[in-house]
């Protein structure tokens, strides 16, 4: 496979074949490419970014449009996190339906395969032309081999019920533990965490999500389990921002797991799984 890797230390099919280029912002703001032209246009090339920002998509967007002038036909790319996932629905007004932004200008781009990673909810799947899904189940396998304990998973809310029974089963069907919380969708203020279990009899618990970002779900629910006899918890997220970094859930948590989709991470309670050693 021919990779154009644009995150450097994102490369999850290797380098073995990668692309050469150089890519710079120039002072007014505007990311610029320039791709080594010594290669075979008649090949298929798979981008691959993480797409943090709307200056990350805008080095993807001109990449795609560098190789097509260099007569490319057959583009793929790989974006693990898909942006603003999140924001998937309009919940008052006056918000954006962010999601479609980012899919509308990546449609406009007409790739012939965009794969992403756990997505957010199946908005995102459905918005994006030619997308393939590459699911969580083999990272949290890799989770439960690591931990080689009986566990329960636990779901954190309602919107990841229907992931975490997939998982289950997908390991064999391990024990899930459904939980819920309440959201105030005018200040994003957590309330109510609630464990839909009397007593988990010291049993280790695995809670799975997609996204931690400031972790307020984690820590609350926590809370709760403890209080309801849980044992060792760990915490499996596919996409870890954790951009109130680890003091906090590691007070909770004994480890924490996630991927290499957002960024790399370096924490002595974090276990990072990269996605090149994962089934694509």
């Amino acid at each position: 496979m021919t990779t154009l890797n644009l995150t450097p230390d994102f490369t999850p099919y290797g380098t073995a074949n990668a692309l050469l280029y150089q890519s710079f912002v120039f002072s007014g703001g505007e990311p610029h490419i320039k791709i080594n032209p010594d290669f075979d246009p008649n090949q298929m090339i798979t981008i691959t970014q993480r797409i943090n920002s709307f200056n990350d998509l805008g080095l993807f967007c001109i990449a795609v449009d560098a190789l097509k002038r260099m007569g490319v036909k057959t583009i793929e790319a790989f974006i693990p996190y898909f942006p603003a996932a999140r924001q998937d629905r309009v919940m008052i007004k006056g918000e954006s339906l962010s999601v479609k932004v980012y899919a509308d200008i990546i449609n406009n781009l007409q790739l012939q395969k965009i794969t992403v990673f756990d997505p957010h909810s199946e908005v995102t799947p459905a918005l994006l032309n030619n997308c393939e899904v590459l699911d969580n189940h083999a990272f949290i396998k890799k989770v439960t081999e690591y931990l080689n304990t009986d566990l329960k998973l636990i779901s954190p809310d309602g919107g990841a019920l229907k992931k975490i029974y997939k998982v289950s089963e997908a390991l064999g069907g391990i024990e899930v533990v459904e939980c819920s919380k309440s959201r105030d969708v005018k200040t994003g203020k957590l309330s109510g965490f609630k464990v839909y279990d009397t007593d988990l009899e010291g049993k280790d618990c695995l809670i799975v999500d997609d996204i931690c970002d400031g972790g307020g779900t984690f820590l609350g629910l926590a809370e709760e389990l403890k209080q309801k006899n849980a044992g060792n918890l760990y915490l499996a997220i596919s996409h870890g921002i954790f951009n109130k970094g680890f003091d906090g859930l590691s007070g909770y948590f004994t480890k924490i797991f996630t991927t290499d989709s957002f960024k790399a991470i370096h924490h002595e309670n974090v276990v990072q799984i990269k996605l090149e050693h994962l089934e694509h």
